[in-house]
């Protein structure tokens, strides 16, 4: 599948006419890019996940905070680790009984926040910060080691049985590593249980659904995403490439943030410079080079000269079939959760998504925010997750939702 040039225009005009554009321009000092805002939705203060695997947690919680002021609520921060332990428990459950055959780590998906959500409620971070090992941001390889090394004992069986307790001493670890849970607390001079202050946000883990496009799997119909993390198994919606960037789109601009699974793993992705873009390495007006002299060039010296990031440069044109190939061949890897909140444009007009990182704020020119461009979406997105209502009402229909 093939976006011509003129579909590309028309699009770009459509989302930058649409209504709620801002002009909110946007400068990095070290950059040449030049930033304008399209839309920008609310999103409470960029996290830092640091020394632990659990960006599925921060992105998707900070998707839901943002849920909650789209709905007029107020700002809550709320727990990331609650989701990490409850989901610990339960990958520890399937993988002794799958005799270790199964997934077990701290990575993860964002629907296991909204399985938290159902299943177990959720917390605000004052209650449950996971912070009781003297670190004042998350540091979790040892308990991750820990914990590996626990249920992978229980499987050697030494007992020749399984004893009653084996899940009280995995609980006594996560209790020793992140705090114990309190089953009562209080909030704002109220009491809560994790799933009374559940539902006094008035959330639906219902409401929202994951989608992803690959053609190894029919169109319009849900899948499993084959991912090592996705250890709950659980379906997402399979959509060809132009309508996941039409989703994305329709959600941000009727008010909508976006959770991003992506693979971050690329020269491209330069979190130091704040973009994520896929240069076009035939192109040597990138360097300014005639096209003798750059074809001249080794592959190593043309990538010094592409990824200095100092300006917008020329991409590559994305296809369903490039997708496919990068997936079936492991270069489109289940990297990073992100969190989409908004869309924006460089001089040339050409679009790009604001996303929030969860890296902290350090050493990053947009305070935890990066911009990607489209093309960097269209080829290294692995799925998202948005509330079904911000889906386009053709593509809902497709999909039966």
């Amino acid at each position: 599948m093939r976006t011509t040039s003129v579909t590309l225009l028309i699009s770009l005009i459509v989302v930058f006419a649409w209504p709620g554009f801002t002009q909110t321009t946007v400068k990095n000092a070290d950059s040449a890019y030049n930033f304008t805002m399209v839309r920008k939705l609310p999103a409470v203060s960029v996290k830092n996940q640091y020394r632990s695997s659990t960006c599925w947690s921060f992105s998707a919680i900070s998707f839901l905070e943002s849920e909650l002021l789209r709905l007029g609520k107020d700002t809550f921060d709320l727990s990331e680790m609650f989701c990490v332990r409850n989901c610990y428990n339960d990958k520890s459950k399937l993988y002794v009984r799958y005799h270790g055959n199964h997934t077990f780590g701290s990575g993860g998906a964002a629907h296991d926040v909204t399985y938290v959500l159902k299943n177990y409620g959720l917390v605000p971070n004052s209650v449950y910060n996971g912070l009781v090992i003297g670190e004042n941001k998350p540091v979790t390889g040892e308990m991750d080691g820990v914990l590996k090394a626990y249920v992978d004992a229980v499987i050697k069986n030494p007992n020749r049985q399984l004893t009653p307790v084996w899940q009280q001493g995995f609980n006594g670890i996560l209790d020793a590593y992140l705090g114990k849970v309190p089953e009562k607390f209080n909030y704002q001079g109220k009491e809560y249980t994790a799933k009374s202050f559940a539902d006094m946000l008035g959330l639906n883990p219902e409401d929202y659904v994951e989608l992803s496009s690959f053609t190894h799997h029919p169109f319009y119909k849900p899948f499993v995403l084959e991912v090592e993390d996705n250890w709950l198994m659980e379906m997402v919606y399979n959509v060809p490439m132009d309508d996941l960037i039409k989703i994305i789109d329709n959600s941000i601009m009727n008010g909508y943030t976006v959770v991003w699974g992506a693979d971050v793993s690329e020269k491209g992705f330069a979190w130091k410079n704040g973009v994520a873009v896929v240069p076009d390495k035939s192109a040597p007006e990138i360097a300014g080079l005639e096209r003798s002299k750059w074809e001249r060039m080794s592959d190593n010296d043309k990538e010094k000269l592409l990824f200095k990031f100092d300006k917008p440069m020329p991409e590559k044109n994305i296809t369903q079939e490039m997708r496919q190939v990068e997936f079936d061949n492991y270069l489109t890897t289940d990297d990073h959760g992100l969190h989409i909140t908004g869309i924006a444009k460089d001089q040339n007009s050409k679009k790009y998504y604001y996303i929030k990182n969860s890296w902290g704020t350090d050493g990053s020119p947009y305070n935890g925010y990066l911009y990607a461009s489209e093309a960097y979406v269209k080829l290294k997105t692995m799925d998202i997750m948005v509330h079904k209502n911000a889906i386009p009402k053709e593509i809902r229909q497709k999909l039966g939702l």
